[in-house]
């Protein structure tokens, strides 16, 4: 009996290790969507992606909250003066993408931030060290994308401080905002979030789909036309096109005029919203002529 104990349990850690370090082969597909009631947000499989061959279709991102400075609660983007925006990376880290994109991003100047699966930290605690030790923002992506709106009270819990505790043993302290999974959440568990675990809920106001649409031009594009002043882009490194797709799209983003922020930078510049304000516009610098 102990004999087949010990030949299951490196079969298991190599398993828990493969998921987080192949792109190809987890078919990772989640749906554009934000506060949607629970029998739409697409079932998990025991990995906690959707199934492959979801034919969900995408929700709508809602429009951002108004802004309401340290007492919003969640955030899709922030009201600031000034051309800044936040790059956000989902689903890591990643074995041998992340670094490639933490190379792009040291030789481009550029701060972001990583909203990770606590299972991922654990196979690759040695990426997060890096990312963190390099100026980049970590965030809570909960522990295996699990949505929140389908655990209860006890499940969100669990996802939250498994995930927290990954973190914490591999950069030495706790996240301070977190998204969870799918963009499912609701009033209840953004409160919960923010009162029980002292977390902000980042939600965004840029989606590529580039989960869906595995195409490098096609992700810089739809960032570089849909960026504005305050924007949170959302993206996921876990994708050889995403990772593929970022000194170009950085190099346009800097050439319309807009710098680059961590998620926590971005939120300490929200100023609220005036009955006089406008939508912000883009950074008024001539952009230069974009090409794929």
């Amino acid at each position: 009996m102990k004999s087949r104990t010990w030949l299951v349990i490196p079969a298991v850690a190599a398993l828990l290790s493969a998921a987080c370090q192949s792109a190809q082969t987890q078919p990772v597909q989640r749906p554009q969507v934000v506060a949607v009631p629970q029998e739409e947000v697409p079932q998990p499989t025991v990995s906690g992606y959707p199934a492959q061959g979801d034919t969900t279709p995408p929700m709508q991102a809602p429009a951002p909250e108004p802004g309401t400075g340290s007492k919003r609660l969640s955030y899709n983007s922030c009201n600031v003066e000034g051309p800044y925006v936040a790059l956000t990376f989902d689903d890591g880290p990643h074995a041998t993408l992340t670094p490639k994109l933490l190379d792009i991003l040291k030789e481009k100047g550029v701060k972001a931030t990583f909203f990770v699966l606590g299972q991922c930290v654990n196979a690759n605690p040695e990426v997060l060290q890096r990312a963190a030790a390099e100026g980049h923002e970590i965030g809570n992506h909960s522990w295996d994308h699990k949505s929140f709106s389908k655990g209860g009270g006890a499940g969100v819990a669990a996802q939250v401080n498994q995930a927290n505790a990954a973190i914490e043993a591999a950069i030495g302290k706790k996240p301070t905002i977190v998204r969870p999974p799918y963009g499912a959440t609701n009033a209840t568990i953004t409160k919960r979030l923010n009162e029980e675990f002292g977390m902000k809920v980042i939600m965004w106001d840029v989606d590529p789909l580039d989960w869906k649409v595995r195409n490098a031009a096609h992700v810089k594009e739809e960032i570089v036309k849909r960026a504005k002043p305050g924007s949170i882009i959302l993206s996921h490194d876990i994708h050889p096109t995403t990772v593929a797709a970022m000194a170009e799209t950085i190099d346009a983003l800097k050439e319309k005029g807009f710098q680059f922020v961590t998620v926590s930078e971005l939120l300490a510049m929200d100023r609220p919203l005036t009955a006089a304000a406008t939508p912000t516009s883009p950074p008024a610098v001539a952009p230069a002529p974009v090409t794929r």
